[in-house]
């Protein structure tokens, strides 16, 4: 045996060490397994059902390799080399249960101090350790387990855990009783007092028909998830219901360009900004397609008459009137009608100065650079003539915004329109109007001040990087603007989850997928979970105190508690649910643990 177990115990102080200098370096042994580190805090594959962030070993089947075509030849004594890589297949494999059993055993005994027999030159405790296994036995094993209990570094024991699943199976066929639950977990270790947490988690954004979506806007990605995390401690049966007085988490995660997203128009808006950044860093003079279908030069032909017959006394037109006049408006066309109505609840402003007007006309028709100089040829002879008397915002810093503030003295510079000299204009004034859409926004709604939002609207810094903050700050609008749009979350829930986002992204770069994380009142989300199926639903049954704590976990999910439980065991699923069943289908997860003592 202990030629078995001091092989074991060298391999996993190897992955010890590979691991503190590298999170989950993957490290051989024999033929059929491998295993790697987890390092403390980080996502582990126990947390579906289990969110404990411990240190631990995680030991697995090694995957199939397979010879493929050499990458490069050497001729060494006339001896070809060829490269092995691994198949590509990125799900994890699991063991045979016999062969974790085993290699439990292993671990166990080269932590027991009592066996002196085996010489292992280095006692000391070791990480918990974890088996992926395959669910060939009866009990359907997915993971077996074993965590070192220590007094003053000291070993004293060790607990041994078992996690089985079944499923997938309705939510009424799960074969489980709380009270059943409760009794076998006193009966096996002989306790009296018990702690009962549940836990459940809920998707407020329901999964999205594309039935009633454009082939244009299916193309557009969907991601965006606000799952709703409730615990408490009144567990009084299996899927009950969170009380009101659960602690409620909501993790929210939104992806910028969804057609889903109340801030549609306004990404789009950002991507033509973004092209223009991007032609001016690679040089191309190429503009991405057009939304609207109107002339840019015929509309700012007919921007430049009617301020010019405003100035004249020939009409009195109102801006607001102008800026939300169906016959004038190019900020929506015809196409956008079908999108929805919850994509537009973020209205433009009513104070558009003559540059953001004009921004307004160009970024959805214009076709070509061609376009783009004579649009602003006709605003540069506009202004040399002394026609155009208009007035721009005191902040504004683009260099037509200079221009028309020159003309106020009556000396224009001239500036060539050659190159890409136009879509650095344009650019300019892109962003000087989307900087005080965001102002207005987040000042106005009270969510942030000014001050808060420097980082995001600084002008110190390059163009390109001005562009790349205001993405950041775009991205927090999605967030905190989808959640108010849709939850109608309490005023001091979004002031506290836009200065999250701010804090994050001042130190982070841009991360669509990153999961903010919001408290709640549990009551103000109430209607959005209590007549809906949770994702996950968890009890955890506990006694003893912190080391020595033993636990009993079940939980219902409608996706596998492992990555691997589909990929190795696609035969083993329960199939005897009908596949057009209505009712919600879950995974049955069951953790049970035995302690003992060395």
């Amino acid at each position: 045996m202990a030629a078995s177990v001091l092989p074991f115990h060298g391999f996993l102080q190897q992955v010890y060490e590979e691991g503190k200098k590298s999170n989950n370096v993957l490290c051989p042994f024999k033929d059929d397994v491998q295993g790697y580190l987890i390092g403390k805090g980080c996502a582990n594959p126990l947390e579906n059902f289990w969110n404990r962030r411990d240190v631990i070993f995680v030991i697995e089947k090694v995957k199939p390799r397979e010879e493929s075509i050499s990458l490069e030849e050497e001729q060494t004594n006339d001896i070809a080399s060829s490269l092995t890589v691994p198949k590509d297949n990125s799900s994890a494999l699991a063991l045979p249960v016999s062969r974790a059993r085993q290699l439990i055993s292993f671990y166990t005994m080269s932590q027991n101090p009592n066996m002196a027999h085996l010489k292992i030159k280095d006692p000391t405790p070791l990480p918990s350790l974890w088996v992926r296994c395959d669910r060939s036995d009866p009990q359907q094993t997915i993971w077996m387990g074993a965590e070192p209990l220590s007094t003053e570094n000291k070993l004293t024991g060790i607990i041994l855990y078992t996690v089985t699943c079944k499923g997938p199976v309705s939510n009424k066929n799960y074969s489980a009783d709380l009270e059943v639950l409760k009794e076998s977990h006193k009966m096996r270790h002989h306790s009296s007092e018990l702690m009962i947490k549940g836990f459940a988690r809920y998707e407020l954004f329901e999964a999205t028909s594309l039935g009633s979506l454009s082939l244009e806007d299916t193309i557009i990605p969907l991601g965006r998830h606000i799952h709703a995390e409730f615990a408490w401690n009144t567990v009084t049966k299996l899927l009950q219901t969170p009380p009101l007085t659960s602690v409620a988490t909501l993790k929210i995660q939104m992806a910028s360009g969804s057609c889903l997203s109340s801030v549609y128009e306004l990404n789009r808006e950002l991507q033509f900004l973004l092209s223009l950044a991007e032609s001016l860093k690679t040089g191309a003079t190429d503009l991405p397609k057009p939304l609207g279908q109107k002339s840019p030069v015929e509309l700012v032909k007919k921007l430049l008459k009617d301020l010019k017959d405003e100035v004249n006394g020939l009409t009195m037109s109102n801006q607001n009137d102008f800026e939300n006049s169906p016959d004038d408006d190019d900020d929506y066309d015809d196409d956008d009608d079908a999108v929805g109505d919850s994509m537009k609840t973020f209205r433009k402003r009513g104070d558009l100065d003559f540059v953001e007007q004009l921004w307004c006309k160009i970024w959805r028709n214009v076709t070509s650079h061609g376009d783009l100089v004579e649009c602003f040829t006709l605003i540069k002879k506009s202004l040399q003539r002394g026609e155009l008397q208009t007035w721009v915002h005191q902040g504004s810093s683009s260099l037509l915004s200079k221009l028309i503030k020159q003309s106020y003295h009556g000396v224009v510079e001239t500036v060539p329109l050659t190159g890409e000299a136009p879509i650095q204009m344009l650019l300019e004034i892109g962003m000087d109007k989307m900087k005080r859409d965001y102002i207005s926004y987040f000042v106005g709604k009270e969510f942030a001040t000014r001050t808060h939002l420097d980082y995001f609207l600084s002008t110190p810094v390059d163009l390109q990087e001005q562009v790349y903050r205001l993405q950041k700050l775009h991205h927090i609008l999605e967030v905190v603007d989808n959640c108010l749009d849709f939850l109608k979350l309490e005023h001091e829930s979004l002031i506290f989850l836009t200065q999250s986002c701010i804090n994050y992204y001042k130190e982070n770069p841009l991360n669509d997928m990153h999961e903010f994380h919001l408290p709640v009142r549990t009551a103000s989300v109430k209607d959005f979970y209590q007549n809906a199926h949770p994702q996950v639903w968890r009890v955890e049954i506990s006694s003893g105190q912190e080391q020595k704590k033993v636990r009993t976990i079940w939980q219902l999910s409608t996706t596998p508690p492992a990555e691997h439980v589909n990929s190795s065991n696609e035969g083993i699923l329960d199939d005897t649910e009908a596949s057009g069943s209505e009712e919600e289908m879950y995974f049955s997860t069951l953790m049970e643990c035995s302690s003992v003592c060395f």
